[in-house]
C-alpha cells in the first residue's frame, strides 16, 4: 500500500473495480447460472468464478455461462485487466488471483486432488482489496473456500454462502458456515439481491485501512435505532461498540436481522430488548473470530529471519522477551510466534538464558477457551509445513493438539484493549487485522497506547491493510510493505491520552472515618468480661480444631503444634495433610462416625510422637457442629493431654492396668483400622468391577463402530468405482459427441451452402462459415438475435418471415437480391427435432447469381 499523503495534499480518488469472487465445485453449474442471470447488466462490478476443473480437457464453462447473462464472459489470461460488468472464468490446470488490479495465472503447487484454488482467489481478494473484497462459496465437496473467506472476514469485507439444503453437494457451504465466516446463506438465486441490499446499506469506500489524516467516507451512525442497539450491548456486555465502523456493524446485524427476518434495525432494535438473550448472540456476531497459523507468509517469513534474531542479539541486558498478541481470536498467531521463537532459539549457541512469555488477549469468551484447549481441525496442514506438525503438534482424535512446551509459552486471558489496562514492558505487539474494524478517532487512541507499551526500540505489527497513520514520531517502519514497525525511543506526541478507563484512584477513593470508642460503662464491663473470657480459653481451654466437610482447617484454638504440623510443599490447610502419624486414622474414623451420631465420638489413650522423639498420651473428643447456623456441617476435634502417673510402689498396680488397658485400645484400634481398610478394599473391588464392565461395553460398541465402518468403506469404494465407471461411459459419450459435432461442421462447410440455424426466441444457434460472408456474424454472436445482425441482403422482411415460418411451420422461398450485386435463393424452414419437437428454424442462402445473368442474357436475346 502506497504511503498516505500529507495532510494539506488534495488526496486523488482512487479507482478500483471491486472484484466479487465465486468458488463452486461439484454440482456448481447450475448454481453459478442462477447467480449470474440474477445480477443486473449494469453493476459496475467484476466476477470472477474459480471452479474445479479436469486439468486434461479444456473447458466449457465460458460458453456455458454466457448463455445466461449479457455481460461479457472471458476465459482468464494472464495479465488481463480487470474491468467492470464483466465475468472472468479460471481455465484448466491453473490457479487464478488478482494482483494490482490484473489476473495472475499460475501453475499449481499441490497434486492434483490437492489443490484448493477458491482459497487462492479469496485469499489475493482479501489482501488486493480489503474491506472491499467479496467472496460468494457455491456448491461442492470438501473444505475449499472456508479459509478464504476467513481472509475476507479478516480485513472486513463480505461473504455469502449458498444455502447448504439448496446445494447438489453441501460440503463446502456447511464447512464455512461452521467456520462462522458467512455474512449471508441464501439460495443462489437470492445471493445477488442480498448481497447488493447490503452494499448499498454501506456506500462504497475504498478505506485504506491506515489512520488516514484527513477523514474518511463512513456512513454515520443512525441516530436512533443503531444507538440504541449499541446501548444495549454495552448494558449486557459492558463493552462499547460506538466506535466501530458503521458499516462493519450494519454487516454483522443484516445477518442476525434476516435470519429472524426483521427488515429495519429499528424493529430489530425492539427485538433485542424484549429478548435480551439475542443480545449475546449479537455481542458473538459482531466480534470477528477470524485468523489462522503464519497468515500472510511473507510477514513471519521476515519476523523469523530480521526480526526476532535482532530482539534476540539485543536481549544481554534483559533476556526475558515479552510479546502481546491483540486480538488473538482462537489463538493461532500467537502458538505462530511462540513456534518462530523456539525456532530462533534453536539457531543460538548454547548455554543462553532467554525466555519468552506471550501475552494473547481477546473479547470473545468462546475465542479464549478455545485457544486454551489448542486443538485444531486437520484442514491447519495446508497453513503449518509437515516439519511443524511433527514438531509442535500431535495427532490427536480428528485432528491437531498443540505440544506442551508451546502451549506453556502463551498466556490467555479475556481482555478488552479499549477498556482495560494495557501490558507493558513489552518487545513486541502483533494487532493484525484488528483496527480497520475501528473508526478513526479509535485507532488515533490505541496507536500511542502502543507505543507506551513497548520497551525502547520494541516492534509494532500490523495488518496489511493497515498503518500507523499520522504518528510516524511514534514509530519508524522497518518494513513498510510488510506493515512492521519501530518504537521511536525519544519521540513526544501531543495526543498521548490513553483510552483505557481503568478503576479509580486511590485519592479519589473516600476513606473510612475513624470510629469513635463510646465511654460508656455498659461497654466497658462488656469489654473487660470478653478479654476476660479471651484470657481464659487461650491459656486454660484445651487445644482444638474446628474442620469443615472437606477436612480443611477453619479455625484453631490454643497450641495445637503437638497434634499438627504443616505439611512440606505448598502451604496446605487440610487438616488430614496436617495431623501428625498416630492420629491421622483414628480420628478419621471417629470424624466419619461423629457425621452420623448427636453424641460426641471419643477417642481415649492415643499415643503421639513428639518432635523431641517422645511421646504423648492424648484423649480426643470429635463433636459434629448444628448450632450456631454458620458452623452447621463443621466438626470440632479437641485434643486433651493425659498427664503422666508417677512411678510410685503404690501405684504400680494402678500403672499396670492402664498399660493393659492402654494396649487393649491400641489392639482394638488396629482392628478397627483393619476393617476400615477391608470395607475399603471391598469398595474399591466392586468400583474396578463396575469400571471393567463399563470397559468391557465400550469395547464392544467400539468393535461395532468398527465393524460398521468396515462396512461403509468397502461401500464407499464400490460407490467410487461406480461413479468411475459412469464418468468413464459419459467421457465416451462426450467424445462421441464431439466427433459428431466434427463431422456436422465439415459436412456443413463443404457443401458451400449459407445455412443459418436460429432458436425458437429466433437467436443465432450455429451458422456455416459461407453463412458469415452474407451475414455479418461471428463467434461471438452465438446467442444474439437475428434483428440484430446487418447482412447485405436486400431483405428487411427476413426477422418477419422467420416468425411466421416459426408459427405456421409453412416453408417460405424467395430470390433476394445482394448490394454487390449477387442473388440468393433464401429458404425459410422450421427446426424439427429427433423427437419432433418444433426448436427454431434453418435459414439456407443459395447463390444463385449465375443462373439469374443466364436468365437476363436470354431475355435480351430473345427481345433483340
Amino acid at each position: 500500500m502506497a504511503a498516505l499523503p500529507p495532510a494539506d495534499s488534495p488526496i486523488e480518488p482512487l479507482v478500483v473495480v471491486r472484484v466479487l469472487g465465486i468458488g463452486a465445485s461439484a454440482g456448481g453449474l447450475a448454481p453459478l447460472e442462477e447467480f449470474l442471470a440474477r445480477i443486473p447488466p449494469h453493476s459496475h462490478m467484476a466476477y470472477v468464478v474459480v471452479q474445479h476443473l479436469d486439468p486434461t480437457h479444456k473447458a466449457l464453462l465460458p460458453e456455458l455461462l454466457q448463455r445466461v447473462t449479457p455481460m461479457s464472459v472471458r476465459q482468464a489470461t494472464q495479465g488481463m485487466p480487470i474491468e467492470p460488468d464483466c465475468v472472468y472464468v479460471i481455465p484448466p490446470n491453473t490457479e487464478l488471483s488478482v494482483v494490482d488490479g490484473l489476473l495472475n495465472l499460475a501453475k499449481p503447487m499441490e497434486p492434483r486432488g490437492m489443490r484448493l484454488p477458491i482459497n487462492v482467489l479469496f485469499s489475493s481478494l482479501a489482501r488486493a482489496q480489503g474491506e472491499q473484497a467479496i467472496g460468494v462459496v457455491l456448491s461442492g465437496m470438501g473444505t475449499d473456500g472456508t479459509l478464504g473467506l476467513q481472509a475476507i472476514k479478516a480485513v472486513g469485507g463480505l461473504t455469502a454462502v449458498q444455502q447448504p439444503d439448496t446445494a447438489q453437494f453441501d460440503a463446502m457451504p456447511k464447512s464455512a458456515i461452521a467456520a462462522n465466516c458467512a455474512d449471508i446463506i441464501a439460495p443462489p438465486g437470492d445471493l445477488p439481491t442480498r448481497i447488493l441490499a447490503c452494499l448499498a446499506q454501506a456506500p462504497d469506500q475504498f478505506a485504506s485501512g491506515g489512520l488516514s489524516a484527513g477523514p474518511v467516507a463512513e456512513p454515520e451512525l443512525e441516530s436512533t435505532p443503531l444507538q440504541r442497539i449499541l446501548r444495549l450491548l454495552q448494558q449486557r456486555t459492558r463493552h462499547d461498540f460506538s466506535l466501530y465502523k458503521p458499516s462493519t456493524l450494519h454487516r454483522r446485524m443484516e445477518r442476525r436481522m434476516a435470519i429472524h427476518e426483521i427488515a429495519t434495525l429499528t424493529l430489530y432494535a425492539d427485538f433485542l430488548q424484549r429478548n435480551p438473550q439475542e443480545i449475546d448472540l449479537l455481542f458473538k456476531e459482531v466480534l470477528i473470530g477470524v485468523t489462522s497459523f503464519f497468515r500472510d507468509a511473507q510477514v513471519w517469513q521476515y519476523l523469523a529471519d530480521i526480526t526476532l534474531p535482532e530482539l534476540l542479539a539485543r536481549q544481554h541486558r534483559e533476556p526475558h522477551l515479552r510479546a502481546w498478541v491483540v486480538g488473538c481470536s482462537t489463538g493461532e498467531e500467537a502458538y505462530s510466534l511462540a513456534m518462530l521463537f523456539t525456532e530462533a532459539l534453536d539457531k543460538l549457541p548454547r548455554p543462553h538464558d532467554l525466555t519468552l512469555q506471550i501475552f494473547a488477549s481477546d473479547l470473545s469468551p468462546d475465542a479464549i477457551a478455545t485457544a486454551r484447549r489448542g486443538h485444531y481441525p486437520a484442514d491447519i496442514s495446508s497453513s503449518v509445513s509437515a516439519e511443524r506438525l511433527a514438531r509442535f503438534f500431535s495427532v490427536h482424535d480428528d485432528g491437531y493438539q498443540i505440544n506442551r512446551d508451546i502451549r506453556d509459552l502463551v498466556l490467555f486471558a479475556q481482555q478488552d484493549v479499549v477498556l482495560d489496562p494495557p501490558f507493558t514492558r513489552l518487545d513486541l505487539i502483533s494487532c493484525r487485522n484488528l483496527l480497520i474494524y475501528f473508526d478513526q478517532s479509535l485507532q488515533r487512541k490505541l496507536i500511542p497506547l502502543f507505543h507506551y507499551s513497548l520497551r525502547a526500540g520494541g516492534v509494532l505489527l500490523l495488518g496489511s491493510s493497515e498503518t500507523v497513520g499520522r504518528y510516524t514520531q511514534l514509530f519508524a517502519p522497518i518494513q513498510s510493505k510488510l506493515r512492521i514497525y519501530r518504537r521511536q525511543d525519544n519521540a513526544q506526541s501531543r495526543d498521548t491520552r490513553l483510552p483505557v478507563k481503568s478503576f479509580p484512584p486511590l485519592a479519589w477513593i473516600a476513606k473510612e472515618l475513624p470510629v469513635i470508642p463510646s465511654n460508656s460503662s455498659s461497654h466497658t464491663n462488656d469489654n473487660l468480661q470478653a478479654a476476660a473470657d479471651q484470657v481464659l480459653l487461650q491459656v486454660y481451654a484445651p487445644a482444638a480444631v474446628v474442620v469443615n466437610d472437606e477436612g480443611d482447617i477453619v479455625y484453631i484454638s490454643g497450641r495445637t503444634g503437638k497434634y499438627l504440623e504443616p505439611a512440606a510443599g505448598k502451604a496446605n490447610w487440610n487438616f488430614y495433610a496436617m495431623v501428625r502419624e498416630g492420629l491421622r486414622t483414628p480420628i478419621a474414623s471417629a470424624l466419619r462416625q461423629a457425621a452420623n451420631q448427636s453424641e460426641p465420638a471419643h477417642l481415649q489413650g492415643l499415643q503421639v510422637q513428639l518432635p523431641g522423639g517422645a511421646t504423648q498420651s492424648v484423649d480426643i473428643t470429635v463433636q459434629a457442629l448444628r448450632e450456631p447456623t454458620a458452623l452447621r456441617g463443621m466438626k470440632m476435634i479437641v485434643f486433651r493431654d493425659i498427664t503422666p502417673v508417677d512411678a510410685s510402689p503404690a501405684n504400680k498396680n494402678k500403672t499396670k492396668t492402664a498399660t493393659q488397658h492402654t494396649h487393649a485400645t491400641e489392639l482394638q484400634q488396629y482392628q478397627d483400622e483393619i476393617q476400615t481398610l477391608r470395607e475399603e478394599n471391598r469398595a474399591s473391588r466392586e468400583e474396578l468391577q463396575s469400571a471393567n464392565e463399563e470397559l468391557q461395553s465400550t469395547n464392544e460398541e467400539l468393535q461395532s463402530t468398527n465393524e460398521e465402518l468396515t462396512t461403509s468403506k468397502e461401500e464407499m469404494q464400490s460407490m467410487n468405482e461406480e461413479l468411475q465407471t459412469i464418468n468413464a461411459e459419459m467421457q465416451t459419450k462426450l467424445d462421441d459427441l464431439a466427433l459428431a459435432q466434427s463431422d456436422m461442421k465439415n459436412l456443413l462447410n463443404s457443401i458451400e451452402i449459407a445455412i443459418l440455424f436460429l432458436d425458437q426466441n429466433l437467436n443465432v444457434r450455429r451458422y456455416t462459415d459461407r453463412a458469415s460472408k452474407i451475414i455479418n456474424i461471428r463467434e461471438g454472436d452465438i446467442g444474439r438475435p437475428l434483428s440484430d445482425l446487418t447482412t447485405s441482403l436486400q431483405y428487411p422482411e427476413l426477422n418477419d418471415d422467420a416468425l411466421t415460418t416459426l408459427s405456421t411451420l409453412a416453408f417460405s422461398e424467395k430470390q433476394i437480391p445482394a448490394t454487390d450485386g449477387r442473388w440468393f435463393t433464401v429458404r425459410i424452414m422450421p427446426y424439427r427435432r429427433l423427437d419432433n419437437v418444433i426448436d427454431g428454424v434453418v435459414i439456407t442462402l443459395v447463390d444463385i447469381t449465375a443462373t439469374k445473368e443466364l436468365e437476363q442474357s436470354l431475355r435480351k436475346d430473345l427481345q433483340s
